[in-house]
């Protein structure tokens, strides 16, 4: 099997630009290929795409590389344009960076939408050209096309208006490690905490949220894209409580989520259809039917509602032992394909 090839987030990206746009400023030299020095001491080289200078001023322009990581990204443009300051170092959002409008996120509203370890990686890159001395530089990161791109990620969401965020902690992206998504629910959380919203709704499709939204009439800002990770949504939850939580779903994840499962991807986690027939069985319908089932929709199709809202209870009270007394009430919702709602269990 081959090995997934790893590859560079948006804030490596930008400090290695940053760095090569401000060699050029202060020697009149590019760096080309140019090397940083990410968090944890490894030090990659990334070649230059575009550059150009003007008075006062530099830009280096890097292509991301996401390695085999599905990143939305991936292959983006992402430039630094760098110029003299007197202040020590600013960052400024350049056209496809986001700037950021709620509470919540750990910058302040205003700030342009550079997490703050790219902040400091592209600190510590320009102070290597630097050797040492404090820099005074104006920095504004850019990315071809980022407006357009910020649209398949949560940012609008998050109040991050105008582009994408410059995001890594590493500097390094790991294939479907899902690191990125699972940090996105974080910060939508905290935004939802910060903005005094006391309902959510974690849902693990387009389909099982827009069914939610329209039962309580919540706007999207109040929404997490659970996607697979009700465990990350809960676990998280528990530490940083909102009052009221909406778990939507399908039937065969909120299977899984009710026999225990927390990641609810299919390579993750499956249909225990074994326990499932016990389950039904218990309630009067034949079992060994239901265990020889193919999927959980065809299981459910020999049985009819009643076991759908046993699976509905027991996924709530899955959810709460995650949450382990934490003081958030749990709802349940089980949409079919069609967005219609099959079973419901109230707030406990």
């Amino acid at each position: 099997m081959t090995e997934l090839r790893r590859g560079w987030t948006t804030g490596a990206c930008a400090a290695a630009a940053a760095k090569s746009a401000c060699s050029a400023l202060i020697s009149d030299r590019f760096l080309d290929p140019v090397q940083i020095t990410l968090p944890k001491g490894e030090t990659p080289e990334f070649d230059v795409f575009q550059c150009e200078r003007g008075e006062g001023w530099a830009k280096a322009c890097i292509v991301k590389d996401a390695g085999d990581d599905p990143d939305v990204t991936h292959r983006a443009v992402i430039c630094a344009k760098v110029s003299h300051g007197s202040n020590g170092l600013r960052f400024f959002a350049g056209e496809g960076v986001g700037t950021i409008t709620k509470p919540g996120l750990p910058l302040a509203v205003g700030e342009p939408a550079i997490n703050p370890v790219p902040r400091l990686m592209i600190d510590a890159a320009i102070t290597d050209i630097l050797e040492g001395n404090s820099p005074n530089f104006d920095v504004e990161i850019s990315v071809v096309n980022g407006v357009e791109l910020a649209k398949q990620t949560w940012n609008g969401r998050l109040g991050i208006v105008g582009g994408l965020s410059i995001l890594g902690t590493t500097g390094i992206v790991r294939p479907f490690s899902c690191s990125a998504w699972i940090a996105s629910i974080h910060r939508g959380i905290d935004v939802a905490r910060a903005t005094g919203r006391s309902h959510v709704i974690a849902a693990t499709g387009a389909t099982s949220e827009t069914a939610a939204r329209q039962v309580y009439g919540l706007a999207q800002e109040d929404c997490l894209d659970m996607g697979d990770f009700a465990g990350g949504v809960l676990k998280y939850l528990k530490r940083h409580p909102i009052k009221r939580l909406t778990l939507a779903g399908g039937i065969g994840k909120f299977t899984k989520l009710a026999q225990g499962a927390r990641d609810l991807h299919s390579g993750r986690s499956t249909v225990d259809f074994a326990a499932l027939g016990a389950l039904a069985d218990g309630l009067g319908f034949d079992g060994t039917a239901v265990s020889n089932a193919n999927t959980a929709l065809e299981a459910y199709t020999l049985t009819g509602p009643k076991l759908i809202e046993k699976i509905a209870t027991q996924a709530q009270q899955t959810a709460l032992e995650i949450l382990d007394g934490s003081d958030i009430a749990v709802e349940v919702i089980i949409i079919d394909r069609s967005g219609k709602i099959i079973a419901r269990q109230d707030f406990a």
